[in-house]
């Protein structure tokens, strides 16, 4: 649920905010008054979105319209689908949890902060 918060704070103050990222890209497109993608064009540092293919938080539908704000809002950054697994892929506790995909997960989100931020 912290992927909302990470963009929205992108979005609120750009010239701080170097690299933002969002694992499993949860509620980023929504009804709500203050949803993140609303605000997507405001974002300057670039941003990481992993998604599962598998995710009724986070639809294929959502994750497709998210990848159409980004190109319009030329957004700086990836949003990347993890084929065959399911939200909560990247917790070794979830019963969803998948080696390879955490790991590059993982890997994706340090290359950002290596890349970004020193």
């Amino acid at each position: 649920m912290s992927g909302p918060y990470a963009l929205a704070a992108a979005a609120r103050y750009p010239d701080r905010i170097a690299a933002a990222a969002s694992f499993y890209g949860t509620w980023l497109v929504s009804d709500a008054e203050e949803s993140p993608h609303l605000s997507l064009s405001k974002v300057t540092g670039e941003l990481y979105i992993a998604c599962a293919e598998h995710d009724d938080l986070a639809p294929l539908t959502m994750v497709e319209e998210l990848r159409g704000l980004f190109r319009r809002a030329e957004i700086a950054g990836e949003i990347e689908l993890y084929l065959g697994v399911h939200h909560g892929f990247a917790f070794p506790q979830c019963w969803c949890y998948d080696k390879l995909a955490g790991e590059r997960h993982w890997e994706r989100l340090i290359a950002l902060y290596r890349r970004r931020l020193g």
